[in-house]
Order: C-alpha cells, then sequence, then structure tokens
C-alpha cells in the first residue's frame, strides 16, 4: 500500500499546477526543503520568494501579492505560522486576501524535534477567523485534489500537512468535496471522526472492533472549518455515539468543531481523542502516537468504553 507524507504531496501538487497556472507564486520562511515548496523553486525560481526566517513578513507579503491578483500559497511549519497570528488576522482574514497558508509538521507525530516543532494549536487558531477556510487531508490522493480546489478557491485558506508518511486510504479517481464529511467505512454503532494522520488507525481500530460486535463507522473530515453541519447530523442520529481522533490540542480543534455543532443540532455522547492540555515532547513518533492515545490499538479501547457508557436519558 502507498504510504506518502502529505508535505510531499502537496510539493509535487503545487509544482504541477505551476504549469498550468502562471498566477501562482509561493512565499517560505527558510524551510523550503522541508515543506517541500523547493519543487515549485527549482521549477519557477522567478515566481518563489525565499523569505528567511521571517515569517511576519511573509505572511504581509503574500497578502499584498493575493491582492495583486496572485495566487500566494505561503509555507513553514504550522507551529511558526500561528505564531504569526496578528498578521494572519489583519493582513489575510480581515483583508479576505486570496492567501494559502500551508503548515507542515502538524502533529506530535513530527517525534524527536520536540514540542517547540509541533503544530498542536494551529487548527484552533485558524478556525476563529471569519471567512478561513481550515483544511486537513489524510492521504496524498486527497492532498492533491485540495491543491486543485485551492487554486479556483477565493478566500483565504490553511492547510495542513504531515511530516511522516501516512498510508493512503483513498482510490485514485477520489473527489475531494469542499465542507463535506467523506465515508471511508460505513456503521450504525458508533461513529470515529478522524481528521488528516489518524485516519488510517482508525481504520484500523474499526477493524478491531468488529471481533466484538461492533459496526464502526469511520468518517474522514477533510474540511474542519467550514464544518458539515448537516452531514455530521445524519451520523450523530445513525450512530448515537462519536469519538473524535486528531493529532492536535483536543481544545477547538476537530475535536471542538464537532461538540460546537451537535451541541445546537442533535447532542450526542462524544469522546475527544488528541493531546489533553499538554504540550507535546521528543520522542519516537508511533511510541508519541500511542502515548497520546492517536494509535489503532488505543483508539479501539476508548471507542469500546464509550459504547459500553449507558447512554443519559
Amino acid at each position: 500500500m502507498s504510504a506518502t507524507a502529505t508535505r510531499d504531496a502537496f510539493g509535487k501538487a503545487l509544482a504541477a499546477l505551476g504549469e498550468k497556472h502562471p498566477e501562482i507564486v509561493v512565499l517560505d520562511a527558510d524551510l523550503a526543503k522541508s515543506t517541500k515548496s523547493e519543487l515549485f523553486a527549482k521549477a519557477f525560481p522567478s515566481r518563489f520568494f525565499e523569505m528567511g526566517i521571517a515569517e511576519a513578513n511573509m505572511v504581509a507579503t503574500a497578502a499584498g501579492l493575493a491582492l495583486s491578483g496572485k495566487i500566494p500559497f505561503a509555507c513553514s511549519f504550522a507551529c511558526f505560522l500561528t505564531g504569526q497570528f496578528a498578521e494572519i488576522r489583519i493582513a489575510l482574514a480581515y483583508s479576505e486576501a486570496n492567501v494559502r497558508l500551508v503548515g507542515t509538521h502538524a502533529g506530535v507525530a513530527i517525534g524527536e524535534d520536540g514540542h517547540s516543532q509541533m503544530g498542536l494549536e494551529d487548527v484552533a487558531l485558524m478556525r476563529t477567523l471569519p471567512g478561513m477556510t481550515v483544511l486537513q487531508p489524510c492521504d496524498d490522493i486527497e492532498t492533491a485534489r485540495m491543491m486543485e480546489f485551492l487554486v479556483a478557491h477565493r478566500g483565504p485558506a490553511y492547510l495542513r500537512l504531515t511530516r511522516q508518511k501516512l498510508e493512503r486510504v483513498h482510490a485514485e479517481n477520489h473527489r475531494f468535496m469542499w465542507g463535506k464529511l467523506d465515508t471511508l467505512r460505513p456503521g450504525r454503532d458508533v461513529a470515529i471522526l478522524t481528521s488528516g494522520s489518524p485516519a488510517k488507525a482508525a481504520l484500523d481500530a474499526a477493524e478491531m472492533l468488529r471481533d466484538d460486535g461492533l459496526s464502526v463507522c469511520v468518517v474522514n473530515a477533510p474540511t474542519v472549518k467550514p464544518m458539515d453541519a448537516e452531514g455530521l447530523e445524519a451520523i450523530a442520529r445513525q450512530c448515537g455515539r462519536i469519538v473524535t481522533v486528531e493529532d492536535h490540542t483536543v481544545m477547538g480543534g476537530l475535536g471542538g468543531a464537532v461538540c460546537e455543532t451537535l451541541a445546537e443540532r442533535f447532542p450526542v455522547p462524544v469522546k475527544r481523542l488528541g493531546v489533553q492540555d499538554i504540550f507535546g515532547q521528543s520522542g519516537d513518533p508511533d511510541e508519541l502516537t500511542a502515548l497520546y492515545g492517536l494509535d489503532a490499538r488505543s483508539i479501539a479501547d476508548a471507542t469500546r468504553a464509550l459504547c459500553q457508557e449507558k447512554t443519559p436519558v
């Protein structure tokens, strides 16, 4: 089965789209090799801008380019981008600038680089900005489709990508639909809702739980904002219980979006799996994934426990 980091898929898609769309320009903050924007830089050096370790300047420059008719992709580590929240808030969101912020190295699975390099709060911050689309692909196929969407989309957007390789969960003919949930596995007893890197682990957990007699629905949320409220309500009504899984803090990310949406539409028991109000730490990526409860076994255990709880009347 194919396994590719979504940052690698992004770099390839960006360079390919550059051939068709001369209005695309790319900015990076001294991390082009890591974000994979270097592929675009090699193909189109006159349309690539190395801004150095000056992310705030990069964001403001990207906004200016967007307001001049270009389609800028501004790239850095997720944690470094969100450190420029004030600039993103005014220069991009308030100005409705057509900028694509690309945050790589998201989550604890970046491993040994530790907490200073881990983007764990980025989705929560970006979700608060009016008009900001927040996207998170779960494999290389979905990344490529999202890139095609982002070229045509109008308005600011944030794309969240991984350092680690992810096993493919979609077929080659997968179609990304903005603002819609994506059912990876049908089920009726409980739903596992995930976004980004934990998708394969969620599918493996569902397979484990089949031995318990549980029919587990696994749903991918590639668009974290805007959340698919109607689709989420339909899943809640069908399954009655939801487990959210994200390589991000449980506050304000996917789990927060799900709970906020269902609280106003169709409340059901929700268990949020992710980083629990603590910073990440340095270590082996697989060990950290297990430590924070994002591996298949942990997801299965948490889902089983939720199903065994009595539903409040």
